[in-house]
């Protein structure tokens, strides 16, 4: 059974499925520490932290061996920011407040990861984060000066899918600065994300595929041209690889939200977490409910057994809801909230057990083999 790993405002915490069947916390680290994310990689087993000090600044730590050791390697920096020229006067920071995606290259390329940062820029690895380089053209496209923060200072880029059939092919997405994608490992990117409406901006940007505040995509690995993506504003599907996006049915009355998953297999199938409004960001009604579809967005499926109902005033970031590593029976769920809540799914989502309700704010869950 794979490990759980939870990366909250006060350390990793790493959970294991007893024999009895229950699940529990095992190991705690970098305790007092805010980590913004921790992935799994599954082709050497490494695990990768990111940790946001502050005064401090990022910092990254990677450990061979589950968790025994860690040692802290090089964090994405930006190189110094130009005194002429047209970035001169740039008002977004030319330093990373905080790194927001870790992905992990194809099977086939060991030592390539990528990392999506905020403010929103794009760095890859070919040395398992010895070293990072920024993707260039990406950062220094004119384009970028319209991005927005959205519910932070500055855009920041969440999430980054790499193409199972061609590494070379990744997607990324901003909040707010829409889908974009490379086809050359990283030295030329492209906007594309058409389709996606924001009716909360003046018409004549409402449509505007830069402008879009798309808070987490989500690819399937068997058909990759199949993206799901969480706006701001509705769930939306790509058919092909991201370049248009259809609006699907609302999940439930109201249908903003952060988080998106979808099934590595079935290409009809994604998982989705609605919230109240921006304004308000906790559970519709109180009550917990994660919702699914089987038909690729037609009608979707409302998941509470297990989950609490009454005075549930948790949220579910962008990477609050994961997938285990599984087979084609198996569909185990974690989900995390911002207030602490943590609960897992071994049958897709139907029934949740509760694995806490009182630990520090979850940022982020991921899976270990």
């Amino acid at each position: 059974m794979a490990t759980l790993l939870l990366a909250t405002r006060k350390g990793v915490f790493v959970v294991a499925r007893a024999a009895a069947g229950q699940w529990a916390v095992v190991e705690h680290h970098f305790q007092g520490d805010a980590v913004t994310r921790v992935v799994a990689d599954g082709r050497d087993g490494a695990w990768y932290v990111a940790l946001r000090h502050g005064h401090y600044g990022v910092k990254l730590q990677k450990s061979l061996d589950r968790g025994a050791r860690w040692t802290e390697i090089p964090a994405p920096a930006f190189p110094k920011k130009p005194d002429q020229g047209p970035w001169a006067n740039d008002e977004t920071p030319w330093t990373v407040d905080q790194v927001w995606a870790l992905a992990p290259g194809a099977a086939h390329e060991p030592g390539v990861l990528w990392a999506g940062c905020m403010p929103a820029a794009v760095f890859r690895s070919a040395d398992s984060g010895a070293s990072w380089q920024l993707c260039e053209r990406f950062w220094l496209d004119e384009r970028r000066k319209a991005w927005m923060g959205g519910g932070n200072d500055h855009p920041g880029m969440h999430s980054v899918c790499v193409d199972p059939h061609d590494s070379r092919q990744v997607t990324v997405a901003i909040s707010c600065g829409g889908v974009w994608r490379t086809r050359d490992a990283g030295a030329s990117w492209a906007l594309i994300g058409n389709g996606f409406d924001a009716p909360y901006l003046p018409p004549e940007v409402a449509r505007d595929p830069n402008t879009q505040d798309v808070h987490c995509i989500s690819i399937c690995a068997a058909q990759p041209d199949v993206i799901w993506a969480q706006h701001h504003f509705g769930v939306y599907r790509s058919v092909d690889g991201g370049i248009n996006f259809t609006r699907r049915s609302a999940p439930m009355p109201g249908d903003f939200g952060f988080v998106i998953v979808a099934d590595p297999i079935n290409a009809l199938r994604a998982w989705v977490v609605p919230a109240v409004s921006d304004a308000n960001r906790y559970a519709i009604d109180g009550a917990m409910c994660v919702c699914r579809t089987d038909d690729g967005g037609k009608s979707w499926q409302q998941l509470r057994s297990g989950l609490p109902q009454r005075h549930a005033y948790h949220l579910v970031y962008r990477h609050g809801l994961a997938l285990a590593p599984t087979t084609r029976s198996e569909r185990v769920l974690a989900m995390a909230s911002t207030t602490g809540g943590v609960w897992i799914s071994e049958d897709a989502g139907d029934h949740w057990q509760t694995l806490d309700a009182a630990l520090p704010p979850v940022a982020a869950v991921g899976w270990a083999a």
